[in-house]
C-alpha cells in the first residue's frame, strides 16, 4: 500500500499559502507519504496578486497578511528564484522543503519582503543554514524547475485542469483531487478524510 501527495503550488501565490498548513497536516499525519511538492513559477514579474484575492484568501483562510505585503498587492510579483531554490530544496535536502517552504512564505506574505533577487534571501539562508549554489539565483527558472515544469502540464493534463494550488492524493490505483478550497482553516479535517480515502 503506498500512497503519494502531489503539491502544485506557487510560493508567491496567497491561496498556496493558505493551502501549505494542509500539506503540513498531512505529511505529519501520514509520515509514510510521498510528498512530491511541485513549483509552477505562475509569478514571472509581469503579473500581480490583487487586493481582492489578498481578501477572499483572508476571509476563507486562518493566514494573515501584513499591512507591507498588502500595500504592494498591485505590483508584479516575480517567483522564479523561489521556484530554482525549492526545486533544488526538494531534490537535494527534501527533509527541510516545508520548514523552507513556510519561512519563505512567512518572509513574503507577513515581513513583505519580495523575494524577487539574490539578496533577499541571505537573511533566511543563515538562518536555516542552508548552503544555496549560485545557480538557484538566476533570473531564468533552473534546469530541474523547467523540467518540473513539464511534469506539472503532464498531471494537469491528467486532473482535468491546470488551476493552482491543487493537492492529488494518489492511493494504489487510485488518484483523488482533493479540494483545497474546502479544507482551507480545517486541516484537521482534510486528514480525516484523507484517513478514510486511504482504508478504501
Amino acid at each position: 500500500m503506498s500512497s503519494e501527495l502531489y503539491f502544485i503550488y506557487d510560493s508567491h501565490c496567497p491561496w498556496s499559502y493558505a493551502a501549505t498548513p494542509l500539506v503540513v497536516a498531512l505529511t505529519e499525519a501520514f509520515p509514510e507519504m510521498e510528498l512530491h511538492a511541485w513549483h509552477c513559477a505562475n509569478y514571472d514579474g509581469g503579473n500581480s496578486v490583487g487586493f481582492n484575492t489578498i481578501k477572499a484568501v483572508e476571509r476563507e483562510s486562518d493566514v494573515t497578511f501584513s499591512q507591507e505585503y498588502v500595500r504592494f498587492a498591485d505590483s508584479p510579483k516575480n517567483s522564479i528564484i523561489s521556484a530554482n531554490l525549492l526545486t533544488w530544496i526538494a531534490t537535494k535536502q527534501s527533509d527541510k522543503f516545508l520548514p523552507v517552504l513556510q519561512a519563505l512564505q512567512h518572509e513574503h506574505f507577513v515581513s513583505g519582503n519580495s523575494l524577487g533577487k539574490k539578496i533577499d534571501f541571505n537573511e533566511l539562508a543563515e538562518d536555516l543554514k542552508l548552503s544555496i549554489p549560485n545557480k538557484v539565483f538566476k533570473e531564468e527558472l533552473s534546469k530541474d524547475a523547467m523540467f518540473v515544469q513539464s511534469e506539472i502540464i503532464d498531471l494537469q493534463a491528467f486532473m482535468g485542469t491546470a488551476a493552482f494550488p491543487a493537492l492529488l492524493l494518489v492511493h494504489n490505483d487510485n488518484a483523488v483531487l482533493l479540494n483545497h478550497a474546502q479544507y482551507i482553516g480545517a486541516p484537521e479535517s482534510i486528514v480525516a478524510d484523507v484517513q478514510k480515502q486511504l482504508q478504501d
